[in-house]
């Protein structure tokens, strides 16, 4: 077919980390590839019986059209609950506003501030799914060094007086994915300094916040924000359930209405029923003691996995030893390339994500990224020990 279609539209590509993750899925393959929580522990028989009621109680209101902004009742917990636990107590359900996850805010963060050819700084290697949302709109990336502690300051700021187009600052400072990194405190109020020096948002992503799994949540970057160019993405997929696709946005006034006029044009707003839905629940059950759940279970899965990593693993190959979220990040030695080695791996039923796909301007092919979440304790040692055998014939 003769179809014309857009140059956004041919400039596009499938994600060749989406299809690799079809072939991860078979059920023979142990696969560390996906971001994907373990789904043992959704809550599903209390969803069950919060579904029913809201249909019974409340079934009309949760089957017609809503707010573009979210349902207040939703608002309301994500206030009172979710955002005191980053360091913002401050807020109003008036200062957000309910979107299809954080990937949806990525989207539209991407077409409220980018032009094409404009330059957008992030951390080096950086998520993946942004990284695809922002190309899109077809800018420039500009990548900043980090070290264990994520995101280095001065090089931040260098970057931001070399690129005076820069529209926008993308972060993850807890458990960052790919690589597991945390940014310290310091770090957090100089990003939120610089970012009204330089008069540039910042586009704070904050999907593993809570999943920490030695001391206690780290403040948002946004706390620290005192003239509001930071934007602040949260979400229920990590730490309640994926499948909802609950997120929100926290922004000023000023940023938050572009965010509410995109979404009403993109979709008019999220489920009614299942924002009324995430809503009862967070009302009826302690979301707090779920957490606390997941944190064990993923934490003694990331022990097991770098101690596995440990033994199994040749030496010189070098990973992070994340103490939350969903990632560790390995380094092989330079000259290697982590998308051919796939190829053995998948031979041996077992799978990562390559990492050169997180840099977005290329090249890094000597790194991938394991999830320590999915996979069960035995299934995470047997899959360790696979792929230590096949790195061993390369080193």
């Amino acid at each position: 077919m003769d179809v014309r279609f857009s140059d956004r539209a041919n400039g596009l590509k499938a994600s060749e980390i989406r299809e690799l993750l079809k072939l991860a899925e078979m059920p023979e393959i142990i696969s560390f590839a996906g971001g994907l929580p373990a789904p043992e522990l959704f809550p599903v028989e209390q969803m069950k019986e919060v579904l029913q009621e809201v249909m019974d109680k409340d079934g009309r209101a949760a089957l017609q059209y809503g707010p573009t902004e979210g349902i207040k009742a939703l608002k309301e917990v994500i206030v009172t609950q979710r955002m005191p636990k980053v360091a913002l107590s401050d807020v109003t359900t008036d200062d957000i506003t309910i979107t299809t996850g954080s990937q949806q805010g990525l989207e539209f963060s991407a077409k409220i501030f980018l032009n094409k050819g404009d330059v957008v700084i992030c951390e080096s290697p950086s998520y993946l799914g942004a990284v695809n949302a922002f190309k899109a709109y077809e800018p420039e990336f500009v990548e900043v060094p980090c070290d264990e502690n994520g995101m280095l300051m001065d090089k931040l700021e260098e970057a931001l007086k070399a690129n005076p187009n820069a529209k926008m600052i993308y972060i993850i400072p807890d458990f960052q994915n790919p690589t597991g990194r945390t940014l310290p405190v310091d770090r957090r109020i100089k990003v939120a300094e610089l970012a009204a020096e330089f008069k540039i948002p910042v586009i704070e992503d904050g999907p593993y916040s809570e999943l920490i799994f030695e001391g206690n949540v780290y403040p948002s970057i946004k706390s620290f924000d005192k003239e509001g160019w930071v934007v602040y993405l949260g979400t229920y997929s990590k730490t309640f359930a994926p499948g909802i696709r609950i997120g929100w946005i926290y922004a000023s006034p000023e940023i938050l209405n572009k965010y509410i006029i995109i979404k009403q044009g993109a979709d008019l707003q999220c489920s009614s029923l299942d924002q009324r839905a995430v809503a009862l629940f967070m009302q009826k059950y302690d979301l707090d003691e779920h957490i606390e759940k997941i944190k064990k279970v993923y934490g003694a899965r990331r022990t097991l996995m770098l101690e596995s990593m440990d033994k199994y693993f040749p030496e010189g190959v070098k990973f992070t030893r994340p103490h939350g979220g969903l990632f560790a990040w390995v380094e092989l030695k330079e000259g290697l390339d982590a998308k051919a080695i796939m190829d053995d791996c998948l031979k041996e039923n077992v799978a990562y994500v390559p990492g050169g796909s997180f840099f977005p301007n290329g090249s890094h092919a000597n790194y991938f990224r394991m999830n320590f979440s999915c996979m069960n304790e035995e299934k995470i040692v047997e899959g360790v020990k696979r792929l230590g055998k096949v790195l061993a014939k390369y080193y």
